[in-house]
């Protein structure tokens, strides 16, 4: 455990990719197996445990320490793994008396004589943890941070609450474990699917000491072609005429997979959804994927996006995320939310990979491909026009006039597509551009702001305002949203040094800024689009939220006010 602690806070320290590809791959080298396997689901966030829970976490450092100083601690540090590592005693030096409480089944058993367990190994406390039943943690946990430094204390909640934050995310790691072998990252994320911690047959295949693993290889994920945003000068230098052009709708990017092994009888199918980072979400969508599995002529792998269809028109996201991440998915939530593919490419089709054709070879299969499918619920995203700039233009701007049709409130903008570009993984440079409409912006009033997590666990970085309402004379800010990007560096240091010479009132880890008329900062924030919202005070909530700007210019008073947004939002429906 103490070598993957060290791992995980060298990687939280170390702020360059390549540099951190090195840690964990000097690692993944040198740990045997399984220790380096359980490592690795932990870097992937492929752990989970039922019953070990941030509120075990915090009933246990109540016994140990003060809880208001804990509540002290925790609001300045802003990280509760942090602030629980720093603040669990330790075992008192040799000779000098336990001045904690002796407790039964918990520390009072072993510093009678100081005889704390030695520190465990990352296998032992993931197999305890997923074995352990839920009365039983409190002391097991209790042993581990009693034998443990503060740097171990640290990476063992991490592990236990979920949250590693250290910078790496899934696609690094495994990036990590393909340079062991000189592989590419993609070979990784096509066998990935279907394998189980500790991971020890790609491990001995990456090293050339095993075949290549099976996985799910009759419905595996394959790594999407991505697209770069389109600037100016690209208009420049691009001629449409090379491209075709298709709606960016308002989803998530998804892959539908369905196939069969190779031996198994005809009919025993699998069907695969995964998002466009490979996450396995076919277990929140049962009414789509038993759609596919009734479908014969459904025999390959589809890039689309996932929506929410209702009397034929395609829903906002926001009616899309109330399918998103559920545990539980009844027959009235699928009969309120069917959800929908719309298709954009066809990447393999009965045992065939079709990602080395050209785009518009692919299309052409995709059309017959999705022509033949018995199934309502997956239909063709249309090519939109590009004889020229200008025609593209005035589609991205308006897309009901350019065939968008009553689904116009849901297209974000423009997809283009090089007519010869194969499909590779990744981001190249050129054969792909997403050109999206521009944002929406407000004027809001900075009201609370909150610590971040990880790196900005010190920093005021979460931050809600809020617009006006009422009459004049009488108007009050109704908060409208709550955004954590969008800002520099520099000005992330300018908006915390505010909040902290700015602060008014603290709930919690919460604090209350100076706002008013007169006093106060104005913040330009830029945003998708807007939905009705009964849970919020507004009535309203705002998609994808972001500070763009920092309006030290301009007065409280001349902020906008909740009419500017409820016309915003009219004119959506």
């Amino acid at each position: 455990m103490n070598r993957f602690a060290e791992l995980l806070d060298r990687l939280a320290y170390e702020p360059r990719r390549n540099a951190k590809l090195r840690l964990m791959t000097a690692y993944f080298r040198e740990t045997p197996d399984p220790e380096r396997g359980f490592a690795l689901a932990a870097l992937t966030g492929a752990l989970s445990f039922a019953n070990a829970k941030p509120g075990v976490i915090r009933a246990l450092i109540a016994e140990r320490t003060d809880p208001v100083l804990f509540a002290l601690s925790y609001d300045y540090v802003g990280d509760l793994s942090e602030t629980v590592a720093l603040m669990w005693p330790g075992p008192p030096p040799a000779g000098r008396p336990d001045p904690s409480p002796q407790r039964e089944g918990s520390r009072g058993l072993a510093s009678r004589g100081h005889n704390h367990p030695p520190a465990p190994t990352l296998t032992e406390v993931i197999e305890a943890l997923t074995a352990t039943l839920k009365p039983d943690l409190p002391h097991l946990i209790a042993g581990w941070l009693d034998g443990l430094d503060e740097t171990g204390r640290w990476a063992l909640l991490k592990l236990i609450t979920g949250g590693l934050r250290v910078g790496v995310s899934a696609r690094l790691a495994k990036t990590a474990v393909a340079e062991l072998g000189g592989l590419d990252p993609d070979a990784i994320e096509e066998v990935w699917h279907g394998l189980e911690a500790p991971y020890e047959p790609l491990f001995a295949w990456v090293e050339g000491r095993g075949e290549k693993p099976e996985g799910a290889s009759a419905v595996p994920f394959r790594p999407p072609m991505l697209a770069h945003a389109l600037e100016e000068m690209d208009v420049a230098k691009l001629d449409p005429a090379d491209f075709s052009a298709e709606w960016k709708w308002d989803g998530i990017r998804i892959q539908a997979v369905a196939g069969s092994r190779q031996g198994q009888r005809e009919g025993r199918r699998q069907v695969r959804l995964y998002t466009r980072t490979g996450e396995d979400i076919s277990g929140g969508f049962p009414d789509l994927i038993e759609a596919i599995l009734l479908d014969p002529a459904f025999d390959g792998a589809i890039d689309g996006e996932l929506l929410i269809m209702r009397d034929g028109l395609v829903q906002s996201f926001n009616v899309l995320q109330q399918r998103l991440n559920r545990k539980s998915v009844t027959p009235k939530l699928m009969a309120e939310y069917p959800a929908h593919i719309r298709a954009y490419d066809l990447l393999a089709q009965a045992g065939e990979d079709l990602r080395v054709l050209p785009f518009r070879g692919r299309r052409e299969r995709l059309e017959a491909f999705v022509t033949g499918l018995a199934t309502s619920r997956i239909d063709l995203s249309p090519l939109v026009p590009a004889a020229s700039w200008e025609a593209l233009t005035a589609a991205r701007a308006d897309p009901a006039s350019a065939g968008g049709g009553a689904d116009a409130a849901a297209i974000e903008g423009l997809m283009l597509k090089r007519h010869d570009s194969t499909y590779v993984p990744g981001r190249p440079k050129g054969p792909w551009f997403k050109w999206k409409r521009d944002p929406h912006t407000v004027d809001a009033v900075l009201m609370y702001a909150q610590r971040g997590h990880g790196k900005r666990s010190s920093l005021y970085s979460d931050f809600t305002f809020g617009v006006w309402r009422g009459p004049e004379g009488e108007e009050e800010l109704v908060p409208v949203g709550k955004a954590y990007f969008g800002f520099t560096d520099e000005e992330l240091s300018q908006l915390d040094r505010f909040v902290r010479q700015s602060t008014i009132n603290r709930f919690g880890p919460v604090r209350e800024v100076v706002h008013g008329r007169d006093s106060g900062l104005v913040l330009e924030v830029a945003f998708e689009g807007l939905q009705s919202s009964p849970r919020h005070k507004s009535g309203i909530a705002m998609r994808f939220p972001r500070i763009s700007r920092i309006r030290w210019d301009k007065p409280p008073r001349e902020a906008d006010r909740i009419e500017f947004l409820e016309a915003l939002l009219r004119g959506r429906n």
